[in-house]
């Protein structure tokens, strides 16, 4: 027996349109045009203020609400509409006395006093409408007028600004639900797609995760609440609680190109088929979910496929030299890591401001040939500019946004005269070496913890303790806190991301706990996991060396991450994710809070909620309106850092530090790199 966690792809209908025009709306008609959109039926609908009527479009048919207005109401070629898409489309989600107004319908249900499912019908515009409060009573009241009586119909505000607009308008005059309100709490969600098949491992709790029978591998599927950012590398995840599609573990899947998802009622579906235990087919797509038990015949019995070995640079350990981090360029990598060298080509793009940061929006996205009419309306300047104005403004807006930190990055080179100065150290690692080489994984996990316990402890040479301490700071600042990073060779790789892997020490105040904190992170490098991790992805233990950035402490009054695309919708070049929390960035990548979720358009502008997390309320408007300026700048960094491909996207963890109590402070960015996927 098959158990789909979503319904299964229909089959395909014969190319009829079934479009309907003024008719009224009961659940049947609209189950017959529907399609199925993140598990819920939708149906795209068209008012015609100037005839006084509506269209509901047949979705498999019409997927576009501006091409059935264009080509089949105006009378508009195909040709027509692609050569002048932009100015129609500000026409019809922009002009305050437009014609049309456009909207989805989706189908949900609740319970009513009694328990029973009821549906209800939810309307909404496109994330980019710019609808004000009485045009969006409008269009609620016209839908409302057409529909099945019977039926609850609720409006969701398709960003801030409609909220915004809204709030002078009375809920039973417009009854609403916010986006995260429907959303927030959903059974399932897809968060990294994949195929896997493998064994389902499901653990209720930390301790019997870690009281599992045999170790975790590459056939194993693994399910529980929250997975722990040190699960090996396996076929699959599943989180049977709420997470974040910015966690370690969601960035671990997305680099290593496993299935992930949100599956809150998997204890349901256990009780009612037999999967725990058993084989599966686990399948995520963008807007599916399915587990499907196989029968013992129809296991896989072929080898896991072959990964290719991954590739380091060559690293260069002759500079023992500590250096400040605006003194850093990429090419710095091979030395310094890849933080370090990275936040050292933030501190030049940011001051020197030379790079072209528009080639995101230089990209064509068929029809149009690119999107600087969309990136210059986003900046406040003209179009067309003349040359270069729009780079300038591109680069002044984001020197205007947001700041790199300072810093000392310490060189692969201190750590490596270090290792060299202990035979112990160098005998251990010989034995590492040869354990690895035999596969003999009951003997590498105490061969690694006896190494980090010798980093721990063996006293550092005179030249790599004094190089080491020039990282404090003096004069006035002497005693500051400062944060002590990683920055390795063996990170930000495509096809291994290291996330959450290697450490950080964030209180440091003294000589003495610097160099306790450096042999943290230098250790850190051997640990178990990271071991492990790196000789699955076939990288030497040669070949790895770790840098140390050491930075200054900067209190923050919120704190998070943001990737410069939809991680669950690969497919949308418009909208970055942006979580966060009060405070540090760790609580969102660690997973110990959840946090605010937010979409930002980078094309049309405009941003949703899309999750409150584990917080009572929403942020205030004015934070959230800066918030969709550092998603604008994390896009157009995105053209400069992801130079030979700039679709590529980047992960960003930034601070936002607190400005005499008003919250409207600088970010900071502490950490630039690739995004996994």
């Amino acid at each position: 027996m098959n158990t789909t966690i979503a319904p299964p792809a229909a089959a395909p209908r014969p190319v009829t349109d079934r479009t309907a025009v003024g008719e009224h709306l009961a659940l049947p008609l609209f189950r017959t045009l529907a399609g199925s959109l993140a598990g819920h039926p939708y149906l795209k609908v068209v008012v015609d203020r100037a005839e006084d009527t509506w269209h509901l479009l047949d979705t498999a048919v019409h997927p576009f609400h501006v091409d059935y207005i264009a080509t089949r109401v105006l009378g508009m070629e195909p040709a027509e509409l692609d050569s002048c898409l932009d100015a129609f489309n500000a026409s019809v989600y922009m002009a305050p006395d437009r014609r049309f107004l456009l909207g989805v319908l989706s189908l949900h249900t609740d319970q009513d006093t009694e328990g029973s499912p009821r549906p209800f019908l939810v309307l909404e515009t496109t994330e980019a409408d710019t609808m004000d409060g009485p045009l969006l009573e409008e269009f609620y009241t016209f839908v409302r007028h057409r529909l099945d009586g019977r039926l609850s119909l609720l409006l969701k505000p398709a960003n801030h600004g409609q909220e915004h607009a809204l709030a002078a308008i009375s809920d039973v005059r417009v009854p609403r639900i916010l986006s995260h309100e429907l959303f927030g709490h959903r059974t399932r969600t897809p968060l990294n797609p994949g195929e896997a098949v493998g064994r389902l491992r499901h653990f209720r709790t930390t301790e019997e995760y870690a009281a599992a029978a045999g170790p975790l591998g590459g056939s194993d599927i693994v399910a529980m609440p929250c997975l722990p950012d040190d699960v090996p590398r396996v076929a699959g995840f599943i989180n049977t609680a709420a997470t974040t599609p910015l966690s370690h573990t969601n960035v671990l899947a997305a680099g290593w190109g496993i299935p992930n998802a949100i599956v809150r009622d998997l204890d349901r579906l256990l009780e009612s088929d037999s999967l725990d235990g058993g084989w599966v087919r686990y399948r995520v797509t963008e807007d599916d979910i399915s587990l499907v038990p196989l029968a013992p015949a129809t296991v896989p019995t072929a080898p896991a496929p072959h990964r290719p070995r991954i590739r380091l640079r060559t690293p260069l350990l002759d500079d023992l030299s500590a250096r400040p981090l605006h003194r850093l360029r990429l090419t710095d990598q091979n030395r310094y890591g890849t933080k370090a060298a990275h936040l050292g080509e933030l501190h030049h793009v940011l001051h020197a401001r030379t790079a072209d940061l528009t080639a995101f929006h230089g990209r064509p996205r068929p029809p149009r040939p690119d999107l600087y009419r969309h990136l210059a309306a986003r900046l406040g300047t003209t179009y067309p500019a003349a040359p270069g104005e729009l780079r300038t403004a591109a680069a002044d807006f984001v020197a205007g946004t947001v700041s790199a930190p300072d810093g000392i990055a310490l060189p692969f080179g201190l750590q490596h005269r270090f290792l060299l100065s202990s035979p112990a150290l160098r005998d251990g690692i010989v034995q590492l070496k040869a354990a690895l080489a035999r596969d003999a994984a009951e003997t590498v996990e105490p061969l690694c913890l006896r190494l980090q316990q010798l980093v721990r402890t063996t006293a550092l040479p005179d030249v790599v303790a004094r190089e080491t301490l020039r990282a404090l700071p003096t004069g006035p600042a002497a005693g500051r806190r400062l944060v002590v990073r990683s920055s390795a060779n063996a990170e930000d790789l495509p096809g291994f991301s290291a996330a959450g892997v290697y450490t950080s020490v964030t209180s440091v105040y003294n000589a003495d706990q610097l160099l306790d904190a450096v042999r943290e992170v230098w250790a850190s490098l051997l640990s178990p996991r990271s071991v492990r991790l790196r000789h699955q992805a076939g990288i030497s233990l040669d070949d790895t060396y770790m840098g140390v950035i050491v930075q200054p402490y900067l209190p923050a009054t919120l704190g998070g991450v943001l990737v410069t695309c939809n991680p669950t919708k690969r497919s949308d070049f418009r909208n970055v994710c942006l979580n966060c929390s009060p405070g540090s960035p760790e609580t969102v990548v660690d997973g110990s809070a959840l946090p605010l979720h937010y979409l930002y358009n980078t094309v049309e502008g405009g941003g949703r909620t899309v999750a409150l997390g584990s917080s009572e309320t929403d942020l205030p408007a004015a934070t959230r309106e800066r918030l969709a300026h550092l998603a604008l700048a994390g896009r157009l960094l995105q053209s400069h850092f992801s130079a030979s491909d700039v679709d590529r996207p980047l992960d960003i963890e930034w601070l936002m530090a607190d400005q005499d109590g008003t919250d409207q402070g600088a970010f900071h960015l502490v950490q630039i790199r690739p995004y996994a996927r």
